[in-house]
């Protein structure tokens, strides 16, 4: 055997166990119990073999021969252990030598069977591990064989092997689930007031959602628990009303979450409604029956072979499957819920409505270039089908056909528009629309404006000031019995393709006439990005409801239009520029958000270990405590106390001013304060005392009391994210320079916002003591952030090296010691004297390595230790708070960064800082030691 391949072998027998005795050659003698126990890796000392070498004892070293034959004379003696002869080295662990093995091939006499079943426990599982692991960036569906591979793998999780189904589940939850609400509107609204609060924008109850014109967006908490238990963000549609009818009248609500958020706003919503599930659940069929199919057929004649229905033309035809669900809800279980005591019903329409976003300012050229609005067609196209017996019946009434008409003519409008962001936010439009299949042009185009094509100013700048009006949002999308006769009657591809080589002239427009199949479809707009100042209406798009089975029919002409196709990596940059918050990356405080950062940080962490130790990032000496994950909850908790310590002081200070303020003035009694009291009931009395006479202290705290009342303080050990809209305005201004170059020339006051004071901070302290906030960075200078980058308070030194150097980046942090690497050189001592059989086999010896080998779990070389000193003061620069999301931004041309702060660390920090440098923090990434400034906005 080659020098390579017996290193190799050594270092695969590495792991083998080592006390297993085997029987020696028929023409040695045997070995006496000392000479069995003396042979092994290193020679044991005489007290050693007597403890470890009577014949009751069950820890024996594997034999190996006495005269070995040696083995090549190039091999390095490093990798052998010191105890080896020189014939020894020849062969490796497992007795190979020269390419032949060296010892008995009989079986073995002895053998421990504990340590035998912990080395096969470990191979299997690394082997199980090995293979569970996902070690490309495929999806599960690509990884299979090419013969296994089906297109519909990629949305119906039931077509892969139930190994992977699991890992697939989780993988392109890129479907928007869809939940429906009817009943009484006056009850609906009752209720889900109860979830959701006008402090942080618009309810459900806004006028212009209410009526359907408009989409609706706003975030779901469990039912009277804001600000706590959030359950993520959701945007609704109302369906437009009939008439002026009343608020009791019967309604209809979509709800739209993502996949992640589902299940837990489905267990609230039939919670707060007292919804129960139905006695009998309706089972679907999943394959058309044909009539043809109960005629008696030839059993003889149909072994052996596969066998295909025939029409009565004898052509072979497949049978048309019907769409059940998203392929991942099982049929057997109910999707509707009713309350017995509201008569309102709870329906889960995930994948029931399709919906596919466009983004970009040539969305809407896309829209009015692959389609068209449905015909008239007042006749069935024959009796014996069903086929648009929903679009006839309309086009028969007047009303039906005016408003069709009129939505018609909107639609043509937009080939005026620039871009979508001009249309109010929100604006929903209904409409009718023809096979879009039958528009396809001959090559792949760029869809592009033409205002020549449609010159009315007049018109589209009434509808982008207007909006569309309420009777053209309606659409019969919301109809489940049309969308029902639309899916089951689409025209095959098949039919469609031979109807297409039919033509007289080749590449010409298909007319289907009264069998072209129409659509009922939605159009929503997406204002795009709202917040802030610059870069209004970025991303803005327009999104289309369609129903079920009609998604391929729909993606083919948008792509011969001109549209590039974008999944959930491009999503998330899209977020990113637009500066919100990607769900659920970004919703530390929800189940769905918590569950990914658990998902996270295993993930980050398994690829630490996975890298050599010379080859890790030592983070404890770096001054980083949590590389892999953000301790929100430990980080506001800090910041709280530090609230609670210097507000003691700062209340003390208060007190003693007041008291020397009433003896120069008013009474010259002298008035004794105690100092030594830390008690928040024992402050108040004292204050009560001192400043009987109506000071500003216990106004203060009257304040705080007052909206602590309104506003429901969070007193619980969890963490929320603020989402008032008010004061969200108010640090917004706060965090703005008020003199210097991005000065603006507008104060606080001239805004009509409050200044800095203690009574106006106070109450923010005691109604959110452990609140985080949204914010946003850009960075000064050169720099790129990174994932759970490290957001600190610059000093005063450090502003002063800002003004004097222009070229100044930031701090350095300074190099921290390790102070674990002692303790896991001792445990690998320990270990290796383990190994080396040097450790007794006794309860107390068993508990001690026990707690070694806990201890060793938790003690990894470069990471620190549980549990985690002050986070918020454990560096030389105080810590305010984590980057979620950061990258290079070609928009604006740096480094920018997404991320939250403690609202406590936030207005402790704005006080202390200069006029002209309000808002600037400091961004350390993980991996580095160099701080490097940014300025922080919060965008409302």
């Amino acid at each position: 055997m080659s020098n390579a391949r017996e290193k190799k072998r050594a270092k695969k027998m590495r792991n083998q166990p080592a006390s297993v005795t085997l029987a020696p050659p028929t023409s040695e003698p045997h070995p006496s119990p000392a000479q069995r126990c003396n042979v092994g890796s290193r020679p044991l000392q005489p007290q050693q073999q007597a403890d470890l070498c009577p014949e009751t004892s069950e820890q024996y070293q594997q034999q190996r021969l006495p005269h070995p034959s040696p083995g090549p004379s190039n091999r390095k003696e490093q990798y052998f252990t010191k105890g080896q002869s020189k014939g020894e080295r020849g062969r490796g662990r497992g007795g190979w030598q020269g390419g032949r093995r060296g010892i008995s091939q009989e079986m073995p006499k002895f053998i421990t069977a504990s340590t035998f079943a912990q080395a096969r426990a470990a191979e299997i599982s690394a082997m199980v591990k090995a293979v569970a692991q996902k070690s490309s960036n495929s999806l599960v569906f690509q990884t299979l064989p090419r013969h296994m591979r089906r297109r519909a793998m990629s949305h119906n999780v039931k077509r892969l092997p139930r190994r992977l189904r699991e890992t697939a589940r989780k993988e392109d939850l890129s479907y928007y689930c869809c939940l429906e609400l009817k009943g009484k509107e006056e009850e609906l609204l009752k209720v889900l007031a109860r979830m959701c609060s006008k402090d942080t924008g618009p309810t459900f109850a806004a006028v212009p959602c209410l009526s359907g014109r408009h989409q609706g967006s706003l975030v779901l908490y469990q039912a009277d628990r804001y600000p706590e238990d959030l359950l993520g963000p959701i945007t609704f549609i109302w369906k437009p009303k009939v008439g002026c009818g009343l608020g009791s009248e019967n309604r209809q609500l979509w709800i739209w979450m993502h996949p992640t958020l589902k299940q837990d706003i489905l267990t609230e919503l039939k919670a707060v409604f007292k919804c129960s599930e139905p006695v009998v659940t309706c089972i679907p069929e999943t394959v058309t029956a044909l009539p043809h199919e109960e005629e008696p057929t030839d059993v003889t004649r149909s072994i052996g072979k596969k066998r295909k229905r025939e029409d009565k033309e004898g052509e072979k035809t497949v049978p048309v499957k019907k769409i059940i669900g998203d392929g991942t809800r099982d049929p057997l279980k109910s999707y509707c819920w009713t309350s017995q005591n509201t008569g309102i019903v709870i329906s889960d329409l995930t994948m029931e409505i399709l919906r596919y976003r466009l983004v970009g300012p040539f969305s809407h050229c896309v829209l009015t270039e692959a389609l068209s609005a449905a015909l008239v067609q007042t006749e069935m196209a024959d009796a014996e089908t069903e086929l648009n017996s929903w679009w006839v019946e309309n086009c028969r009434k007047s009303e039906g056909l005016s408003l069709h008409l009129h939505q018609k003519n909107i639609f043509e409008l937009l080939q005026g528009i620039s871009s979508p962001a001009e249309l109010p936010a929100g604006t929903i439009l209904g409409l009718t629309v023809g096979d879009p299949r039958v528009n396809l042009p001959k090559k792949r185009l760029k869809a592009m404006p033409n205002p020549e094509k449609y010159q009315d100013i007049e018109k589209v700048a009434q509808l982008t000031l207007e909006g569309v009006p309420v009777e053209c949002a309606h659409s019969f999308i919301w109809d489940q019995t049309v969308c029902k006769n639309v899916t089951e009657n689409k025209l095959p591809e098949q039919d469609l393709n031979r109807m297409r080589s039919e033509l007289l002239v080749p590449g010409s427009r298909l007319d289907l006439g009264p069998w072209e199949s129409k659509i009922p479809i939605l159009l929503v707009q997406q204002p795009g990005k709202v917040a802030g100042e610059d870069r209004p209406g970025w991303g803005s798009g327009w999104d289309i409801y369609l129903p079920k089975g009609w998604g391929m029919a729909f993606w083919i002409p948008f792509i011969y239009q001109g549209v590039r196709v974008g999944g959930l990596q491009e999503a998330l940059k899209h977020s990113e520029y637009k500066r919100i918050p990607h769900i659920p990356d970004d919703y530390p405080d929800c189940p769905a958000g918590i569950q990914f950062a658990k998902e996270l940080e295993s993930s980050l962490f398994e690829k630490f270990k996975r890298r050599p130790p010379a080859k890790r990032a030592n983070y404890v000496k770096l001054g980083t405590l949590t590389p892999f994950f953000c301790p929100w909850e430990q980080l506001t908790q800090d910041w709280e106390e530090r609230n609670k310590t210097q507000g003691e002081s700062t209340c003390m200070s208060e007190v003693k001013r007041c008291v020397t303020e009433k003896q120069a003035h008013n009474d010259p009694q002298p008035i004794v304060v105690t100092e030594s009291s830390h008690e928040t009931s024992q402050m108040e009395e004292n204050m009560e005392m001192t400043c009987s006479q109506g000071n500003v202290i216990t106004e203060i705290l009257n304040k705080g009391q007052d909206l602590g009342k309104k506003n429901k303080v969070v007193a619980s050990n969890c963490f929320i994210v603020l989402r008032s809209t008010e004061l969200l305005k108010q640090l917004s201004a706060w965090c703005q320079p008020t003199s210097g170059r991005g000065w603006r020339g507008r104060t606080a006051s001239r805004q009509g916002k409050k200044e800095m004071t203690e009574d106006v901070l106070l109450p923010i302290f005691k109604c959110y003591p452990r609140a985080l906030v949204w914010v946003t960075f850009s960075l000064l200078r050169k720099g790129t952030p990174e994932l759970h980058t490290m957001v600190c308070i610059p000093t005063k030194e450090d502003f002063l090296r800002l003004s004097e150097d222009k070229l100044f980046c930031g701090p350095e942090e300074p190099k921290h010691s390790d102070i674990f690497k002692h303790k896991i050189v001792k445990l690998k001592e320990r270990k290796k004297k383990k190994d080396g059989g040097k450790i007794l086999e006794s309860a107390a010896s068993s508990s001690l390595n026990a707690n070694a080998v806990e201890e060793q779990k938790n003690l990894i070389l470069g990471l620190w230790s549980d549990p985690l000193p002050d986070v918020t003061s454990h560096c030389s620069r105080i810590l305010l708070g984590f980057v979620t999301r950061g990258d290079f931004s070609l928009a604006d041309g740096c480094g920018e960064a997404l991320g939250f702060v403690s609202l406590t660390g936030l207005l402790h920090m704005l006080p202390s800082q200069p006029e002209d440098k309000k808002g600037f923090v400091l961004l350390r990434t993980p991996g580095s030691r160099q701080y490097r400034f940014a300025r922080l906005t919060i965008e409302v």
